[in-house]
């Protein structure tokens, strides 16, 4: 069975979405209307755009949505599910992906997520650290025993956990972590605290958007980050895509989840290639692929 992944935040470069651009008329054509959609040109900063404006996540996140979903478009009759996911961000492309919503209604959607994001990160200065090494029950005791707000954010692979909340909160708990044991703990070059209680905010403004959107009943299931199973009920959908905002990415339990399903075949359609590599820390017996037209 074929399992295809959507990335998220952190998988863009300059230059993304480019090839497709001039390769096909329907990729020229839905990237012609994202311009309108999100009301400024993404796509010259998409192709031509410095590492500092892409790192900014009204613009990161609605551009590797864009390079995401159009890629799965254009692969045509090649791209056929058996189930879906996708990290973070991830899971509208994926939800794009396996017809649950309309493209021009995700891309409304990450845009408003983005938007809502970026506020919450402005309202309290906040980050996320990435701890290598620790088992996660160890990550996640120091996290509860640490003052103030830091949490897991993102479990990623065996071995790699990323914590999320507030900037000091964060650089106690990573000190905690390598006196562990952990063999990295590295705060991460991001905007804000995502995956935490400090995205309450945006949480609740994407709740309103998602009730404004219409959800069908999708292609294949989607294994959605906060419960790790398949879904294809419409209205389960929507929630856990709210609840996302503020609970953890449960990336690896996921995964796994999907290979006692019958997964045997992942391939990441999108830019980067992050989750192919974190696909085989998770189990090396599956085979993984980069999407392309």
């Amino acid at each position: 069975m074929k399992a295809y992944l959507f990335p998220g935040q952190g998988a863009q470069f300059s230059g993304m979405g480019k090839d497709l651009y001039e390769a096909s008329p329907m990729a020229k054509d839905l990237f012609n209307q994202a311009n309108d959609v999100v009301g400024f040109k993404i796509t010259k900063i998409m192709f031509e755009g410095t590492a500092d404006e892409l790192k900014e996540t009204k613009v990161t996140q609605p551009a590797i949505f864009l390079h995401a979903t159009i890629l799965a478009k254009v692969m045509g009759d090649a791209f056929h599910p058996d189930m879906v996911a996708g990290h973070s961000l991830g899971e509208i492309s994926a939800l794009v992906a396996n017809r649950t919503i309309a493209f021009s209604d995700g891309l409304l959607l990450v845009s408003k997520r983005a938007q809502a994001m970026q506020k919450a990160c402005e309202a309290q200065p906040s980050t996320m650290a990435a701890v290598l090494g620790l088992d996660d029950d160890i990550v996640e005791s120091i996290c509860t025993a640490t003052p103030g707000i830091v949490v897991p954010a993102n479990y990623n692979c065996p071995g790699q956990l990323v914590i999320s909340g507030e900037v000091d909160a964060v650089g106690k708990a990573c000190e905690a972590m390598k006196e562990a044991g952990a063999r990295r703990a590295l705060i991460l070059p991001v905007g804000g605290a995502f995956h935490s209680p400090l995205m309450e905010p945006a949480r609740e403004e994407l709740a309103a958007a998602i009730e404004d959107t219409q959800f069908t009943e999708p292609a294949c299931p989607i294994y959605q980050n906060v419960t790790t199973i398949g879904v294809t009920d419409p209205s389960e959908i929507k929630k856990n895509l709210v609840s996302q905002l503020t609970a953890p990415v449960k990336w690896a339990q996921s995964m796994q989840n999907m290979i006692t399903d019958g997964a045997t075949k992942f391939i990441e359609v999108g830019p980067g290639n992050v989750l192919q590599g974190l696909i085989r820390k998770i189990d090396r017996s599956v085979e993984t692929e980069k999407g392309e037209i």
